[in-house]
């Protein structure tokens, strides 16, 4: 298996020890059989297969459940990737970095219908995320552990994975990598994805800005509206009132009225969404926070069945959110 035999001669020679998981989703060309012919010859293979194709997002958060590393690295197997960059992303790690993202310098994809697109979503996805990027498509990364556990994965959201981190207080790095011509296989990726692409680009903005205070969104917009609203509407009336101008021929009044609703609606849907998020969080236990790291005071405090609880709470809290 090409593949399997690059990414051996990379490890080998690096020193680290490691273990390749690999993911079949759902393919019918008898990749199966490939992988359960190397699982039975092989040591630290792991076989993942899918009962149907769940698209790239599914298998890359099933591979980073079932791995075992401390350092995650996640990559295609269509070979356009190269395992010998493998080493240097992890050396980008060791320099103090929790993801390192792979930049395909010299992209060997057609520029019209691949490249051009990819440049204008990698700048539009670093704009709106704050994230700056040049190559949020290279499915070649390497992340610490604790970073991998607290990323939830569901859509189309692979791509965005340093977004995600960075949202939770990860360090991102950019390393220069490798990019082979497509040897096997074709690209499932088309223009077709780009609506989905941006769905869930808005649905990582809300994530990452107002996860855990949705009425800060929706309550600026519809306090701005019911304000507007009610400025015509009361404008409207005073000269109803006070100067007997007729309101039938007044579209505006229409309008005001108009804002003023959709002003109610818009702080509704922030007031239901505070208790949705208090709900999700307080129902599962799951902290609105991070820990990076807990130093421990010493003394008369270390008996202390309060402090105790202070600890355990911030050691769930810095293993993860998730469950992997």
């Amino acid at each position: 298996m090409p593949l399997y035999e690059s990414i051996r001669e990379a490890m080998q020679a690096s020193g680290y020890d490691w273990e390749v998981v690999f993911l079949d989703d759902g393919s019918q060309d008898g990749t199966f059989e490939i992988l359960r012919h190397l699982h039975a010859t092989e040591e630290g293979i792991h076989v993942v297969r899918f009962r149907r194709n769940f698209g790239q997002t599914a298998a890359m958060a099933a591979g980073l459940a079932v791995s075992r590393g401390d350092v995650l690295i996640t990559m295609d197997g269509d070979l356009q990737n190269d395992p010998a960059d493998i080493p240097r992303l992890v050396e980008k790690l060791d320099e103090g970095y929790d993801v390192a993202v792979g930049w395909r310098v010299n992209r060997q994809d057609p520029f019209l219908n691949r490249r051009l697109p990819s440049k204008i979503a990698n700048w539009i996805i670093s704009t709106i995320t704050g994230v700056h990027l040049h190559d949020y498509g290279c499915t070649l990364k390497a992340l610490r552990r604790e970073i991998a556990q607290e990323l939830a994965l569901y859509g189309e959201m692979h791509r965005f994975i340093p977004a995600l981190a960075a949202d939770i207080g990860a360090r991102i790095a950019e390393v220069g990598v490798r990019h082979h011509p497509r040897r096997y296989g074709t690209s499932k990726y088309g223009i077709g994805r780009t609506f989905r692409v941006i769905l869930d680009l808005i649905t990582v903005k809300f994530l990452s800005g107002f996860s855990t205070r949705p009425s800060h969104l929706f309550g600026l917009g519809g306090l701005a509206a019911l304000l507007s609203g009610g400025a015509l509407v009361g404008y409207l009336g005073i000269q109803r009132i006070v100067f007997a101008v007729p309101l039938s021929n007044r579209p505006v009044l229409l309008l005001g009225i108009l804002l003023v609703a959709t002003g109610l609606q818009f702080l509704t849907m922030g007031l239901i969404g505070e208790l949705l998020c208090r709900v999700y969080y307080e129902s599962q236990g799951k902290p609105t926070y991070v820990v990076r790291e807990s130093l421990v005071a010493r003394g008369p405090t270390a008996d202390n069945p309060e402090s105790e609880a202070v600890q355990e709470t911030a050691a769930k809290s810095a293993v993860g959110r998730g469950d992997w």
